[in-house]
Protein backbone atom coordinates (compact mmCIF):
# COMPACT_ATOMS: atom_id res chain seq x y z
CA UNK A 1 0.00 0.00 0.00
CA UNK A 2 2.74 2.45 0.87
CA UNK A 3 5.24 1.54 -2.22
CA UNK A 4 1.09 2.42 -4.56
CA UNK A 5 0.98 5.80 -2.68
CA UNK A 6 4.79 6.84 -2.95
CA UNK A 7 4.56 5.83 -6.53
CA UNK A 8 1.43 7.67 -7.18
CA UNK A 9 2.59 11.18 -5.47
CA UNK A 10 5.98 11.02 -7.26
CA UNK A 11 4.26 10.35 -10.72
CA UNK A 12 1.67 13.05 -9.94
CA UNK A 13 4.10 15.37 -9.28
CA UNK A 14 5.82 14.95 -12.37
CA UNK A 15 2.78 14.75 -14.22
CA UNK A 16 2.10 18.16 -16.72
CA UNK A 17 -0.52 17.22 -18.85
CA UNK A 18 -3.36 15.14 -19.15
CA UNK A 19 -2.00 12.02 -20.78
CA UNK A 20 0.23 11.89 -17.61
CA UNK A 21 -2.06 12.19 -15.02
CA UNK A 22 -4.20 9.88 -16.56
CA UNK A 23 -1.01 7.33 -16.45
CA UNK A 24 -0.48 7.99 -12.95
CA UNK A 25 -3.87 6.80 -12.16
CA UNK A 26 -4.19 4.14 -14.05
CA UNK A 27 -1.02 2.50 -12.99
CA UNK A 28 -2.48 3.17 -9.15
CA UNK A 29 -5.98 1.87 -9.74
CA UNK A 30 -4.67 -1.03 -11.48
CA UNK A 31 -2.29 -2.05 -8.41
CA UNK A 32 -5.81 -2.23 -6.71
CA UNK A 33 -7.21 -4.66 -9.66
CA UNK A 34 -9.58 -1.66 -10.91
CA UNK A 35 -10.60 -1.84 -13.77
CA UNK A 36 -11.76 1.45 -14.43
CA UNK A 37 -12.04 4.90 -13.17
CA UNK A 38 -13.01 8.35 -14.42
CA UNK A 39 -12.23 12.06 -12.65
CA UNK A 40 -15.10 14.28 -13.78
CA UNK A 41 -14.69 18.20 -12.98
CA UNK A 42 -17.35 21.15 -13.35
CA UNK A 43 -17.15 24.38 -12.47
CA UNK A 44 -20.28 26.72 -11.78
CA UNK A 45 -20.28 28.81 -14.53
CA UNK A 46 -21.69 25.80 -16.97
CA UNK A 47 -19.93 27.32 -20.03
CA UNK A 48 -16.62 26.00 -19.53
CA UNK A 49 -16.10 22.70 -20.55
CA UNK A 50 -15.77 20.08 -18.05
CA UNK A 51 -12.70 18.17 -17.20
CA UNK A 52 -12.98 14.23 -17.84
CA UNK A 53 -9.76 11.79 -17.52
CA UNK A 54 -10.62 8.28 -17.70
CA UNK A 55 -9.93 5.37 -19.14
CA UNK A 56 -13.58 4.31 -20.36
CA UNK A 57 -14.16 3.34 -23.96
CA UNK A 58 -13.86 6.59 -26.01
CA UNK A 59 -16.99 6.27 -27.21
CA UNK A 60 -18.54 6.68 -24.17
CA UNK A 61 -16.51 9.61 -23.05
CA UNK A 62 -17.40 11.22 -26.06
CA UNK A 63 -21.02 10.53 -26.39
CA UNK A 64 -21.31 11.59 -22.55
CA UNK A 65 -19.77 15.10 -23.18
CA UNK A 66 -21.44 15.48 -26.07
CA UNK A 67 -24.91 15.00 -24.82
CA UNK A 68 -23.93 16.98 -21.89
CA UNK A 69 -24.67 14.39 -19.56
CA UNK A 70 -23.05 15.67 -16.57
CA UNK A 71 -26.04 17.95 -16.24
CA UNK A 72 -28.36 15.29 -15.45
CA UNK A 73 -26.39 12.01 -14.29
CA UNK A 74 -27.95 11.51 -11.48
CA UNK A 75 -24.16 9.87 -9.77
CA UNK A 76 -23.02 13.26 -9.96
CA UNK A 77 -26.22 14.81 -8.79
CA UNK A 78 -25.75 12.84 -5.88
CA UNK A 79 -21.76 13.52 -5.67
CA UNK A 80 -22.98 17.41 -5.65
CA UNK A 81 -24.87 16.87 -2.22
CA UNK A 82 -22.78 14.50 -0.73
CA UNK A 83 -19.85 14.38 1.59
CA UNK A 84 -19.07 11.09 1.47
CA UNK A 85 -17.79 7.81 -0.84
CA UNK A 86 -21.11 6.25 -2.19
CA UNK A 87 -21.34 3.40 -4.10
CA UNK A 88 -23.81 2.86 -6.93
CA UNK A 89 -25.24 0.06 -9.63
CA UNK A 90 -27.72 -0.67 -11.71
CA UNK A 91 -30.98 0.66 -9.36
CA UNK A 92 -29.40 3.57 -8.14
CA UNK A 93 -32.02 5.83 -7.26
CA UNK A 94 -34.15 4.11 -9.88
CA UNK A 95 -37.68 4.99 -8.30
CA UNK A 96 -37.13 8.62 -8.76
CA UNK A 97 -34.54 8.96 -12.08
CA UNK A 98 -36.15 10.23 -15.00
CA UNK A 99 -36.67 8.33 -18.70
CA UNK A 100 -33.42 10.27 -19.92
CA UNK A 101 -31.31 9.36 -16.41
CA UNK A 102 -32.64 5.89 -16.71
CA UNK A 103 -31.12 5.96 -20.72
CA UNK A 104 -27.75 7.36 -19.52
CA UNK A 105 -27.34 4.15 -17.77
CA UNK A 106 -28.39 1.88 -20.04
CA UNK A 107 -25.49 3.21 -22.73
CA UNK A 108 -22.59 3.12 -19.94
CA UNK A 109 -24.09 -0.31 -19.64
CA UNK A 110 -23.41 -1.24 -23.16
CA UNK A 111 -20.14 0.64 -22.59
CA UNK A 112 -18.88 -1.62 -19.62
CA UNK A 113 -19.74 1.02 -17.04
CA UNK A 114 -22.52 -0.80 -14.31
CA UNK A 115 -21.97 -0.20 -11.12
CA UNK A 116 -18.72 2.07 -9.27
CA UNK A 117 -17.81 3.82 -5.99
CA UNK A 118 -18.10 7.76 -6.67
CA UNK A 119 -15.76 9.88 -4.07
CA UNK A 120 -17.39 13.68 -4.18
CA UNK A 121 -14.35 16.22 -3.90
CA UNK A 122 -14.17 19.14 -2.30
CA UNK A 123 -13.58 21.82 -4.71
CA UNK A 124 -13.62 25.34 -2.62
CA UNK A 125 -13.58 27.11 -6.19
CA UNK A 126 -16.81 26.73 -6.81
CA UNK A 127 -17.27 23.42 -8.45
CA UNK A 128 -17.65 20.23 -8.48
CA UNK A 129 -15.75 17.32 -8.89
CA UNK A 130 -15.71 13.60 -8.49
CA UNK A 131 -13.85 10.40 -8.63
CA UNK A 132 -15.30 6.81 -10.24
CA UNK A 133 -14.08 3.53 -9.72
CA UNK A 134 -15.90 1.30 -12.19
CA UNK A 135 -17.01 -2.48 -13.37
CA UNK A 136 -18.64 -3.69 -15.95
CA UNK A 137 -20.82 -6.22 -13.70
CA UNK A 138 -21.51 -6.55 -10.21
CA UNK A 139 -18.25 -8.12 -9.74
CA UNK A 140 -18.02 -9.28 -5.82
CA UNK A 141 -14.40 -8.92 -5.67
CA UNK A 142 -14.81 -5.53 -6.83
CA UNK A 143 -17.52 -4.59 -3.97
CA UNK A 144 -14.88 -6.04 -1.54
CA UNK A 145 -12.52 -4.16 -2.93
CA UNK A 146 -14.43 -0.64 -2.97
CA UNK A 147 -15.44 -1.53 0.62
CA UNK A 148 -11.80 -2.69 2.11
CA UNK A 149 -10.42 0.05 0.45
CA UNK A 150 -12.34 2.94 0.27
CA UNK A 151 -10.50 5.33 2.66
CA UNK A 152 -7.26 4.70 0.56
CA UNK A 153 -9.37 5.57 -2.49
CA UNK A 154 -10.88 8.42 -1.09
CA UNK A 155 -7.17 9.73 -0.37
CA UNK A 156 -5.88 8.81 -3.71
CA UNK A 157 -8.62 10.44 -5.64
CA UNK A 158 -8.22 13.77 -3.20
CA UNK A 159 -4.33 13.91 -4.16
CA UNK A 160 -5.34 13.19 -7.88
CA UNK A 161 -7.32 16.45 -7.67
CA UNK A 162 -5.63 18.20 -6.17
CA UNK A 163 -2.81 17.84 -8.80
CA UNK A 164 -4.72 18.54 -11.64
CA UNK A 165 -6.27 21.82 -10.07
CA UNK A 166 -2.86 23.24 -9.21
CA UNK A 167 -1.39 22.31 -12.78
CA UNK A 168 -4.18 22.08 -15.16
CA UNK A 169 -6.58 24.55 -14.15
CA UNK A 170 -6.65 27.65 -16.54
CA UNK A 171 -4.33 28.99 -13.42
CA UNK A 172 -1.28 27.90 -15.29
CA UNK A 173 -0.24 31.85 -15.31
CA UNK A 174 2.90 33.43 -14.12
CA UNK A 175 2.29 37.23 -13.00
CA UNK A 176 -0.71 36.99 -15.32
CA UNK A 177 0.74 35.66 -18.37
CA UNK A 178 -0.34 31.86 -19.09
CA UNK A 179 2.14 29.45 -19.40
CA UNK A 180 1.85 26.12 -20.89
CA UNK A 181 2.30 22.96 -18.51
CA UNK A 182 5.70 22.01 -19.68
CA UNK A 183 7.03 25.92 -19.68
CA UNK A 184 5.61 26.14 -16.36
CA UNK A 185 7.20 22.25 -15.58
CA UNK A 186 10.63 23.75 -16.28
CA UNK A 187 10.32 27.02 -14.52
CA UNK A 188 9.21 25.11 -11.23
CA UNK A 189 12.06 23.06 -12.06
CA UNK A 190 14.44 25.95 -12.54
CA UNK A 191 13.07 27.42 -8.91
CA UNK A 192 14.33 24.29 -7.43
CA UNK A 193 17.96 24.92 -8.44
CA UNK A 194 18.08 22.51 -11.37
CA UNK A 195 19.87 23.23 -14.38
CA UNK A 196 18.42 22.54 -18.09
CA UNK A 197 20.19 19.38 -18.21
CA UNK A 198 19.17 18.06 -14.77
CA UNK A 199 15.47 19.62 -15.75
CA UNK A 200 16.08 17.25 -19.00
CA UNK A 201 17.03 14.16 -17.10
CA UNK A 202 14.02 14.41 -14.71
CA UNK A 203 11.12 15.21 -17.08
CA UNK A 204 12.99 12.67 -19.46
CA UNK A 205 13.76 15.59 -22.35
CA UNK A 206 16.40 16.56 -23.85
CA UNK A 207 18.92 19.32 -21.92
CA UNK A 208 18.06 21.63 -25.54
CA UNK A 209 14.08 20.41 -24.91
CA UNK A 210 14.19 22.14 -21.86
CA UNK A 211 16.35 24.88 -22.32
CA UNK A 212 13.91 25.58 -25.27
CA UNK A 213 10.67 25.94 -22.65
CA UNK A 214 12.54 28.13 -20.52
CA UNK A 215 13.10 30.67 -22.95
CA UNK A 216 9.56 30.53 -24.11
CA UNK A 217 8.74 31.13 -20.49
CA UNK A 218 11.13 34.17 -20.00
CA UNK A 219 10.30 35.88 -23.54
CA UNK A 220 6.09 35.32 -22.56
CA UNK A 221 7.13 37.09 -19.01
CA UNK A 222 9.22 39.50 -20.59
CA UNK A 223 12.23 38.96 -18.34
CA UNK A 224 15.88 38.07 -19.47
CA UNK A 225 17.22 35.76 -16.69
CA UNK A 226 15.84 32.92 -15.08
CA UNK A 227 16.43 35.08 -11.37
CA UNK A 228 13.40 37.21 -13.09
CA UNK A 229 11.50 34.45 -14.41
CA UNK A 230 11.79 32.44 -10.58
CA UNK A 231 11.28 35.69 -9.08
CA UNK A 232 7.99 36.09 -10.56
CA UNK A 233 6.91 32.41 -10.46
CA UNK A 234 7.31 33.06 -6.56
CA UNK A 235 5.12 35.88 -6.41
CA UNK A 236 2.40 34.25 -8.18
CA UNK A 237 2.34 30.97 -6.39
CA UNK A 238 0.20 31.69 -3.65
CA UNK A 239 -2.78 32.34 -6.50
CA UNK A 240 -1.97 29.77 -8.03
CA UNK A 241 -2.31 27.29 -5.08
Amino acid sequence: MQLVFETLLEQLSLSVDEVDFHNALASAAGAFDIPAFAYLSLVSDRVTKPRLISNYHSGWTSHYLRHQYERIDPVIEWARCSEYPFQWGPDFGHAGISTRQQQLFDEAAEFGICCGLTIPLVDRRGGVAAMTFAADRLDPTFLRVAEKYEQALEIMAMCFHIGVRRKLSCGLAVDGVSLTPREYECLEWTAKGKSAWEIGCILGIKERTAAFHLDNAKKKLGVRTKNQAVTLLASSRSSIL
